[in-house]
């Protein structure tokens, strides 16, 4: 089954947990919480993680918008989560399904320009073929204003974060066209201090 005879308009989400590594971890989230327009999502945040569901665009959009949020502050900051699309036991409950293109975070993440290290990893579930759809879109990330490297079970990507994110939603989004269940696992990591010399 392909995304078509799903619908072009499919429920995507996302489920992530923020580590400021800063004894102001609070104020940081709830900062980059009080920064980000969540409207054109459905979110629920508990004591463990977010998790933001709607339409891909905007799922991508508010992912992003809270890490760079939260980066821009210059503490260091990683965020680790799964997005997941065409999930047989998922539903349309505790879903919002705004239809418009237009991230509303888009502007504000425009403005701010972090650097950062990802690693992430895709799951077409179903298909005997997988890594045949892996492989084709670790190659297309080599064309996306990234670094791409090899790591033990998973794709290593450097750059900026809008970038990082840009390769990680055109990925999941070409995979899905073609594989109704896709999973994609990821972390991202700014400002550490392992990077500094």
């Amino acid at each position: 089954m392909t995304s078509n005879s799903c619908g072009t308009s499919r429920i995507a989400g996302c489920q992530f947990t923020l580590f400021p590594m800063s004894d102001k971890f609070a104020d940081i989230i709830l900062g980059a919480l009080d920064e980000v327009d969540t409207s054109k999502v459905w979110k629920d945040t508990d004591d463990v993680s977010t998790c933001v569901r709607g339409k891909m665009v905007h799922v991508f959009d508010v992912t992003q918008a809270l890490f760079l949020h939260a980066a821009k502050t210059g503490e260091h900051v990683a965020m680790s989560g799964t997005f997941s699309i065409g999930c047989p036991g998922d539903t349309e409950a505790d879903s919002y399904m705004d239809e418009t293109d237009t991230p509303l975070n888009e502007e504000k993440s425009s403005q701010i320009s972090r650097e950062a290290g990802c690693k992430f990893s895709l799951y077409p579930m179903g298909r005997t073929d997988y890594m045949d759809a892996i492989y084709e879109q670790i190659d297309l990330s080599k064309h996306r204003n990234i670094k791409v490297s090899s790591a033990h079970y998973a794709t290593r990507l450097d750059g900026d974060v809008k970038d990082i994110f840009q390769a990680l939603h055109q990925s999941f989004d070409r995979v899905q066209e073609k594989v109704s269940h896709v999973t994609m696992t990821f972390t991202i990591s700014a400002n550490s201090p392992s990077n500094k010399t």
